[in-house]
């Protein structure tokens, strides 16, 4: 039995109640609300009380000034940013953070970010084009003319390919994948130049949470352009259910997209002009990135 309260909480919002009997809402290109008939939902599935947007007092400013990093690099000093936040316009300082150098202070490398959007292009590509062959052309199962005394060359079929219309004798023969995989050191050290191409560049801004007072798509607009960040935005939270008037605002505006951390990716930061990480986000991805780059596992070759 569905729980009355979610229902509630849910049609309160931008009318949704013709919508509740659908199997899945597209909230944004990647944050999705589903609903089954008959199953029961739990009251912390999709709708929390942290997802409603909640004035709340902060304590003190600033609200942090130094960080603790895991594996220290002692011979380079860490990079710093500003703690911003989203539930006003014009854009407060709320502390400095410390950012570990090993993830956002890498050098470019060209290479590495061609490799990593190159691959995801091609790993989910598939060609099917397809040439038929000389078999399975249609007609020409009798001998076009006699074999000698014409004067002409030899041939037994009209559908040989050098025949006009004839089949392809090594043509295309898909759907043909053109999946591959990276090798794991490149997609880790692509993920760390791209944040730190993102730093170095400003693009990158650091956020308390993604909560906002508003669901109308003109509030991020206008925090957009306030804020000089540029005509698309990514925003990177730690958990794939994000807040709901982040979420309705956003499912208007095409060039504004919401992302789980673990759903980041190369290519998807270098077709953002902004990233916007929470602070949650930045602990579970430095974590993540330095557990492989300090893990003694030797990379494996991916056998299909």
């Amino acid at each position: 039995m569905l729980c009355l309260k979610n229902i509630l909480k849910l049609a309160s919002v931008k009318n949704l109640h013709p919508y509740i009997s659908n199997q899945t809402r597209t909230i944004s290109s990647s944050v999705c609300l589903r609903f089954s008939r008959g199953s029961a939902l739990n009251s912390d599935e999709f709708v929390e009380d942290d997802d409603l947007y909640v004035p709340q007092e902060r304590p003190p400013l600033p609200m942090i000034t130094s960080r603790q990093l895991e594996f220290p690099n002692p011979y380079v000093e860490s990079k710093q940013a500003w703690l911003e936040n989203l539930d006003t316009v014009q854009s407060q300082k709320l502390g400095i953070i410390d950012l570990h150098p090993d993830i956002f202070g890498r050098h470019p490398r060209l290479d590495l970010l061609h490799s990593n959007t190159k691959w995801q292009y091609l790993y989910k590509y598939i060609n099917y084009e397809c040439r038929q062959s000389r078999a399975e052309r249609p007609g020409g199962g009798r001998k076009p003319f006699k074999q000698k005394r014409t004067g002409k060359h030899r041939a037994g079929s009209i559908r040989a390919p050098q025949n006009k219309g004839g089949g392809a004798a090594m043509g295309p023969r898909g759907p043909l994948s053109k999946f591959y995989m990276l090798a794991d050191s490149d997609r880790v050290h692509g993920l760390c130049i791209a944040l730190s191409v993102k730093y170095a560049q400003r693009d990158l801004h650091i956020v308390d949470s993604l909560q906002i007072p508003s669901d109308e798509p003109d509030y991020l607009l206008d925090l957009l352009d306030t804020r000089y960040w540029g005509f698309s935005a990514l925003f990177v939270d730690d958990r794939d259910i994000m807040p709901q008037n982040i979420a309705l605002a956003a499912s208007d505006i095409k060039h504004v997209n919401l992302m789980p951390v673990y759903g980041l990716n190369v290519y998807s930061m270098l077709k953002h002009d902004t990233l916007v990480l929470t602070l949650k986000a930045v602990e579970k991805l430095e974590a993540k990135l330095l557990e492989r780059l300090h893990s003694p596992v030797v990379n494996v070759p991916f056998k299909a």
